[in-house]
């Protein structure tokens, strides 16, 4: 069995096992070739925009023996989907603005218990703002560290209402919750970040720089 990324580990924790699992920018297939392998997944669809990675994912799933468990598939995105082909999808290692794309133009993935594992390389305050807007509920998240960076990873399903959440919610999300080093370290670094940009931007936009000291201070009292 082929080992994974601990970034990808963290994906892979987050699936619910049994079920058919759509991987969305699947590259290599690392993820579904290790979640049929171990026996998380019953059946996966490897999907990607481009035909090179296609190639690469075609190569490990054959390398597996496992081309009647795994599919491959063009797709932008969940374009290609129906609705019933898969339970849980996998978004993971692209920005959170692009997986927030991908999510608004599946209105399907609001019917039928679909279970949402999402990990995005940036802009995760984008992403989860879109998800409370839009009637998904973030169920939990964890920390994990690749290196020597630090990633979140959101289990999510829709729930068709708005949660009213906390102040500055969509910076911190439900990460205070996991209580482990890395999610401090996670939090930590955050609210460094946030200050030192609003410390660069204080004269030219001091409402924004106002801002970011305020949620700064805010994810300061979250950490333990």
């Amino acid at each position: 069995m082929k080992n994974l990324s601990p970034r990808l580990e963290a994906v892979a924790s987050l699936v619910r096992k049994g079920r058919r699992v759509a991987d969305i920018g699947t590259d290599h297939a690392y993820l579904p070739v290790y979640l049929v392998q171990s026996g998380v997944a019953d059946f996966c669809i490897a999907a990607d925009l481009r035909k090179g990675p296609l190639e690469n994912a075609k190569k490990a799933v054959e390398e597996a023996g496992l081309e009647e468990k795994i599919i491959l598939r063009l797709s932008d995105g969940l374009q290609k989907f129906e609705p019933d082909e898969a339970d849980e999808i996998v978004i993971a290692g692209m920005g959170g603005i692009l997986i927030a794309q991908i999510i608004e133009a599946a209105p399907w993935l609001q019917k039928g218990g679909k279970h949402l594992v999402l990990q995005p390389m940036s802009h995760p305050e984008v992403l989860r703002k879109f998800l409370i807007t839009n009637g998904y509920n973030i169920l939990c998240e964890t920390v994990c560290e690749d290196a020597g960076k630090l990633y979140c990873v959101m289990s999510v399903e829709f729930c068709g209402e708005y949660i009213k959440r906390p102040a500055f919610y969509e910076y911190y999300g439900e990460i205070p919750q996991c209580k482990t080093e890395l999610s401090e370290k996670y939090l930590s670094n955050l609210a460094f970040r946030l200050s030192r940009d609003a410390d660069s931007m204080r004269c030219a936009d001091p409402a924004r720089a106002d801002k970011l000291y305020k949620v700064s201070e805010k994810i300061e009292t979250l950490i333990n």
